[in-house]
């Protein structure tokens, strides 16, 4: 194989799991946030914090994923 190939296929996979996987770890981070509050409504205020706070860290995977490909 080319290195040119082997870059770009690099790159792809990169990128595809750069974004898949936090994609899946914000949807259940946000999932089981909204099922904390749903079981427990007083809650939501102790739980809401966190949570943008788990999101915005497995956002963060997926920008570091991005400049990664941007590099190779």
């Amino acid at each position: 194989m080319d290195v040119a190939v082997i870059t770009v296929l690099a790159k792809g996979l990169t990128i595809a799991l750069g974004g898949m996987l936090p994609a899946w770890a914000v949807g259940n981070i946000v999932g089981k946030a909204m099922e904390a509050i749903g079981r427990n409504p007083e809650a939501s205020d102790k739980v809401f914090v966190p949570m943008l706070l788990g999101a915005a860290f497995a956002e963060a995977i997926a920008i570091y994923a991005l400049v990664v490909v941007f590099v190779l």
